[in-house]
């Protein structure tokens, strides 16, 4: 059984791919100051999954590339929205494999780097790529705003039915 706290990221992810509809790759790369484009920040989702899920849990990275391009502090950029999506999607369904294997016991263990203990917990990392995605959700629909986009998705969606309040 799916553990709660991964329901949650899978709804979070779909709430996040349902705030793009009807986005053109022009419109993604569009910047408006301070901000990163809408392109950037579905890469830099996927380089957070990349990092936590991939590499630190499992010690592997599928696409070197995301590490170079979206990582956290890294140079600004407008990529093309399909390659960001290809990369999300490729480093979410590399993760769901190891997503799916999650108990409360694991989400309580710590991170290890070099076969030691690190301070970071899996349960907080998973907490974190869900809030991100959250932050991010709520900038990219600011972006769509500025952009003259009306009738966008409505906050939440359809937690209820789809990921309802589970016990851990």
């Amino acid at each position: 059984m799916t553990h709660p706290m991964v329901q949650q990221l899978r709804f979070t992810r779909s709430e996040f791919k349902r705030a793009l509809e009807g986005l053109t790759d022009a419109e993604a790369r569009r910047r408006f100051m301070p901000m990163n484009c809408i392109s950037w920040n579905v890469g830099h989702l996927a380089w957070q999954e990349q990092r936590y899920f991939l590499f630190f849990a499992q010690g592997r990275t599928v696409l070197p590339r995301v590490d170079e391009l979206f990582a956290h502090d890294g140079p600004a950029s407008t990529p093309s929205l399909d390659e960001a999506l290809s990369s999300w999607r490729t480093i979410t369904q590399a993760a769901d494999p190891w997503l799916d294997t999650l108990t409360s016991e694991k989400l309580q263990e710590h991170v290890l780097r070099d076969g030691k203990p690190t301070e970071r917990i899996y349960g907080n990392m998973l907490q974190r790529v869900i809030y991100h995605y959250w932050y991010h959700l709520g900038e990219n629909m600011a972006i769509r705003q500025n952009l003259g986009h009306i009738n966008l998705p409505e906050f939440v969606g359809d937690i209820d039915g789809e990921a309802p309040y589970q016990p851990g």
